[in-house]
């Protein structure tokens, strides 16, 4: 009903105390754009994971430019939406400047096997649910091609380097990508063939072109969008996502990005360059 016309949309959304986006990343802008005269009662609560491909702003950031008076809230966590659906136990953060905003929907949403925390840094929350879906394309490469649990431990840890170094440049603050938005959504989507960007990373390991791979893929890897957005930040050093944009592109054969990444200069563990 919220996609079929705007008088409809209106009508759904008159007198709501929370309205959840879920959405692709493709659609907030749209979206956001139709709601801007309509209005939204309430919290806004934005469940989408990515960045837009035109600006590489992330979803809140454009919901803030069309409803700048509401109170916005992001959602995002570990949370595979196939073990959500079986009632399994998982737990997520609900993330505002507006923490009053964030307690409502924290006392609003959260259930006995659904376990909520608030926070304050919106935008860390929105890039770590983000970024992880890049790191997963990766991590399923890596799989794909039956590297072992070394090199996957290794990439998952060098990779949340990169998530962090990122993030802090969007603005976001450090400590977010070291909680369940972050580190935790990125050991769950990195470990699961339930999720679609880790499905995608097995089949480039396999050789198979990403169209045919996102043509037979159930719902949107938004992992692949988000790799174009990060390499056209050429001032940030992000060999993993890099190496992930241009297997997606067809620019590497995965055996040549794995050489090309263990072939670079070493380094201090912390450098932050």
């Amino acid at each position: 009903m919220v996609r079929s016309g705007g008088q409809e949309l209106a009508e759904v959304l008159c007198g709501a105390e929370i309205t959840i986006a879920a959405l692709s990343m493709a659609g907030v802008p749209e979206m956001a754009a139709r709601l801007k005269p309509i209005g939204v009662g309430g919290i806004l609560v934005s469940g989408t994971k990515g960045l837009d491909l035109a600006s590489g702003r992330t979803p809140c950031q454009i919901w803030a430019e069309h409803l700048p008076s509401i109170p916005l809230v992001v959602l995002s966590g570990p949370n595979l939406s196939p073990e959500i659906r079986q009632g399994l136990p998982a737990a997520a953060v609900v993330a505002s400047r507006d923490i009053k905003a964030a307690t409502i929907v924290q006392q609003s949403l959260a259930s006995r096997n659904f376990r909520l925390y608030t926070n304050s840094d919106p935008l860390g929350v929105e890039l770590g649910g983000t970024l992880k879906n890049v790191i997963a394309i990766a991590v399923g490469v890596c799989d794909g091609l039956r590297l072992g649990a070394n090199a996957k431990a290794a990439l998952i840890t060098r990779a949340l380097q990169e998530i962090i170094r990122i993030g802090v440049d969007y603005g976001a603050k450090q400590e977010t990508f070291w909680g369940l938005a972050g580190l935790g959504d990125l050991l769950a989507t990195c470990n699961s063939s339930l999720s679609r960007n880790y499905r995608v990373g097995l089949a480039l390991a396999e050789g198979k072109p990403i169209g045919e791979i996102l043509a037979n893929l159930t719902g949107t890897a938004e992992g692949v969008y988000t790799a174009a957005v990060i390499a056209q930040k050429h001032h940030l050093y992000t060999p993993i996502c890099a190496a992930v944009d241009r297997l997606i592109r067809g620019e590497l054969e995965p055996q040549q990005a794995l050489a090309e990444l263990l072939d670079r200069d070493l380094r201090s563990e912390f450098d932050p360059t």
